[in-house]
């Protein structure tokens, strides 16, 4: 994309940004958006405060790479900005960001299937297929939805992902939230997690008995996944490869 990149040259992260703005587009092919809301953001440097994340008020189906702002979670003048993000999405990413380092890649959307299992009396999501499994023994639901996730709500949220084993929560009343070491393992997670809660509710649908996997075999399952090579990278890569014979604009 070094043709791209040379239009906005004074813009840093650039890879970054182009892989950014790949996901939102492609979050938006799939549906998984909600009209101007939900965010994405991504860590730059070592600590991870600093990060890239949309606009206020950008539809994910026209984010572009140059669009991408850059925050710091420990500047308390971020909201004073003219370009200031979205007040919840700075509660929510600025929180994660400066309270879990390990957290480089956020995603939060109000996807269909997620949300609907997240407004369950019980939200956890069992390992029925692979799939599923992917999510056995880390994920956590919040059972404690207090509203808007300005500041306060979005420190809470942060607190439950400290254990880097947990890699989505099923926010409660809300929808789901995933975090992962880059832009492509992230977005794969939130596919794959939208895809294993339509599972589930589909499979809750037929009001028949569901076929659990033990526990051991979740477990293994979901082991073998997280080892599972390049498939993340290579789904991302394929996304963009998509996009670029398209002609999209993403990428400027």
């Amino acid at each position: 994309m070094n043709k791209q990149a040379d239009l906005s040259p004074n813009l840093t992260h650039w890879q970054e940004r182009v892989d950014m703005a790949a996901a939102f587009r492609w979050t938006a092919r799939l549906n998984m958006h909600e009209a101007v809301a939900n965010h994405f953001s991504l860590a730059v440097n070592e600590d991870g405060t600093r990060f890239l994340m949309n606009p206020n008020q950008v539809h994910f189906a026209r984010v572009k790479a140059s669009g991408l702002l850059l925050l710091d979670a420990n500047d308390p003048k971020t909201m004073q900005r003219p370009d200031a993000p979205d007040p919840t999405a700075w509660g929510l990413h600025g929180s994660i960001h400066r309270l879990c380092p390990h957290a480089r890649c956020v995603m939060h959307v109000h996807s269909i299937h997620a949300t609907v299992l997240a407004c369950l009396a019980d939200s956890t999501l069992p390992p029925i297929d692979q799939n599923t499994a992917t999510f056995y023994n880390r994920h956590v639901v919040d059972s404690d939805f207090g509203g808007l996730a300005f500041e306060d709500e979005g420190a809470r949220c942060a607190l439950m992902l400290t254990d880097p084993k947990v890699k989505a929560m099923i926010m409660g009343n809300h929808g789901v939230l995933v975090i992962g070491d880059s832009v492509a393992d992230t977005f794969n997670r939130l596919y794959y997690f939208e895809r294993a809660a339509e599972t589930y509710i589909r499979a809750l649908q037929t009001g028949r008995k569901l076929r659990v996997l033990s526990d051991e075999v979740a477990e293994k399952t979901a082991q073998e996944l997280e080892e599972y090579p390049d498939q993340a990278d290579r789904h991302l890569a394929e996304l963009k490869a998509i996009l670029d014979d398209e002609g999209s604009n993403y990428a400027t």
